[in-house]
C-alpha cells in the first residue's frame, strides 16, 4: 500500500472512531447507554461463538458484513426502531452516510465495504441473512440485560425482527430463549 492509501485508512479509522460515541438506545446492565461499537463487538462475538453451526457459510465473509452493518452511523447516529418514521428510507440515508466516511479509502477498499454494506441492507446472501439474524438477537439479548426505564416497551421486542431471527432451526432456538426472558420483563412491567 502506497503511503498516500495509509493516510486515507488512517483518516477512515479516526472517522470510524465515533462508533465508540454513537449511542443507541440500548442499556448497558449499569444503566448507561450502549454504543454502536459495542453492539457490533458482542454481534461479532457471537457469529464467533456460532461459527461451527454453519460449515457452509464464508465465515470471514459474515464477520466483514457484522463489522461494517452500523458504519454509517458514525456520521448522523442510530435512529432505534421504535423511532422510525414511516416513509423515510433510513438505508438510503446511513449509506450517504456510509460513502462519505469511506471517502478516504482507496477505491477497492470503498469498494468493498459497499458491496458487502449493500448485500446486507439487501439481506441477498446467506452471510448477510445470518448476521441480520444475529444483529436482532443481539438486540433483543441487550434489552434483556439492559437497565432500562421503567416505561422501556418489551412488547415490541417480542415481534422486532422475527422475519430474520427465524433464519433457522439454532436463531430459532435462541430467539425463543431470549424471548422468554423478554416476556418475563415485559409482564412485570405491563408492556404486553
Amino acid at each position: 500500500m502506497k503511503e498516500s492509501d495509509l493516510e486515507g485508512v488512517l483518516e477512515f479509522l479516526r472517522g470510524a472512531e465515533q462508533l465508540k460515541n454513537t449511542l443507541r438506545s440500548s442499556r448497558t446492565s449499569n444503566g448507561r447507554h450502549e454504543s454502536t461499537a459495542e453492539h457490533t463487538w458482542r454481534l461479532c462475538l457471537m457469529v464467533m461463538l456460532f461459527a461451527k453451526q454453519y460449515p457452509g457459510i464464508d465465515i470471514l465473509k459474515l464477520m466483514k458484513i457484522c463489522v461494517i452493518h452500523d458504519l454509517g452511523e458514525a456520521i448522523n447516529g442510530d435512529i432505534a426502531a421504535v423511532d422510525q418514521v414511516e416513509g423515510v428510507d433510513k438505508g438510503a440515508e446511513e449509506r450517504r452516510d456510509l460513502e462519505l466516511l469511506i471517502r478516504p479509502l482507496p477505491t477497492n477498499l470503498q469498494d468493498e465495504v459497499l458491496m458487502l454494506w449493500d448485500e446486507y441492507e439487501d439481506a441477498s446472501s446467506d452471510e448477510a441473512l445470518l448476521a441480520k439474524a444475529f444483529d436482532k438477537l443481539e438486540t433483543v439479548l441487550q434489552h434483556t440485560q439492559g437497565k432500562n426505564p421503567g416505561d422501556f416497551n418489551y412488547g415490541f421486542n417480542l415481534s422486532y425482527g422475527k422475519k430474520y431471527t427465524d433464519y433457522d432451526d439454532l436463531t430459532s432456538v435462541l430467539r425463543a430463549l431470549i424471548d422468554r426472558d423478554t416476556a418475563r420483563l415485559a409482564k412485570g412491567n405491563n408492556s404486553i
